[in-house]
């Protein structure tokens, strides 16, 4: 073979190869064209965004941002909230329900609630401009726990003895090792109730009803979806198909429109999560269930065991 042949072989391998890393330099600049207009809302299909919110509510930061994003998305005319929660983080609610109502402010918002709707989950669904649920749906819950344990008795059984140096009296209250003082107990309850106060306006501005009126219904406990109706706590009966129904009558969203999932992980954060959620919503109800403490101020439906 003469060196001439074996020039013109290297140049149409060399091509060959050239031609590919072209290929796959095009392949990924379309596909960051195409993750771009996903995140910035330019192309794609119309669609009706569903934001599921199942399991304690947390602060979520990832989740808050994606529905920021809702409200610039020029293919979400409306979307639809589905709640199954018994509640979560006075925080964690606070946080979701102030960026549903940006949403709510740009386009419809409906709240669909499953299974459970209570506390902090009941708070985030007041910003939707309707709310439907189950007549065998548990709502309301509206009040703040903050619960916390003791176990001084115990250690004096034992005979171990606990110090705490503190910059002032109320540093450590409450305690795990000494009763509540009386007024650490003042300053807590202080605590609580300013948050429920505040449970209270934002319930009184969602359902259009008068403070003292919340006040009423606002005593802790939980409603069915047959008892809320009437009280004014929700507006329907239904599911997904009656909110859909609603928003082509009330608010012009077609009605034949597909519904999308929010989402707010990655794609292994997404695979990961479809095995490990269930094994983890498990194991967290097992705690729950067992009466464990929670840290923290909550808005959460959690019967006494007592």
């Amino acid at each position: 073979m003469s060196i001439e042949t074996d020039l013109l072989m290297d140049r149409r391998r060399l091509k060959r190869r050239l031609f590919v890393w072209q290929v796959t330099a095009v392949l990924a600049l379309l596909a960051a064209i195409g993750t771009a207009a996903g995140v910035w809302g330019i192309g794609g299909r119309q669609h009706i965004a569903r934001i599921n919110v199942t399991g304690i509510i947390s602060d979520n930061r990832k989740l808050n941002q994606a529905i920021d994003a809702l409200a610039k998305d020029t293919r979400v005319p409306a979307a639809i909230l589905f709640i199954n929660s018994p509640g979560g983080s006075v925080s964690g609610g606070e946080g979701l329900h102030d960026v549903l109502a940006r949403l709510a402010a740009k386009k419809p918002l409906v709240a669909v609630m499953g299974g459970t709707a209570a506390s902090a989950g009941y708070m985030i669904a007041m910003p939707a401009a309707r709310i439907f649920a189950r007549e065998s749906t548990l709502t309301g819950s509206i009040g703040v726990l903050l619960e916390t344990g003791e176990i001084s008795g115990l250690l004096g059984k034992l005979g171990i003895e606990t110090e705490a140096i503190t910059s002032g009296p109320l540093k450590d209250q409450p305690s795990f090792t000494k009763p509540l003082s009386p007024e650490g107990r003042q300053v807590l309850n202080g605590l609580v109730m300013d948050m429920y106060e505040q449970f209270v306006a934002m319930v009184a501005a969602g359902r259009h009803l008068p403070p003292e009126r919340v006040r009423a219904l606002a005593d802790g406990r939980a409603y069915t979806g047959r008892q809320a109706l009437p009280l004014g706590l929700i507006d329907q009966f239904g599911g997904e198909p009656e909110a859909r129904d609603w928003l082509a009558r009330e608010k012009g969203v077609a009605a034949d429109l597909p519904v999308e999932d929010v989402e707010t992980g990655s794609l292994s954060q997404r695979t990961f999560g479809a095995v490990l959620g269930p094994m983890v919503g498990v194991f967290q109800k097992t705690l729950l269930e067992q009466g464990l403490t929670l840290d923290g101020l909550w808005a959460l439906w959690h019967p006494s065991g007592n």
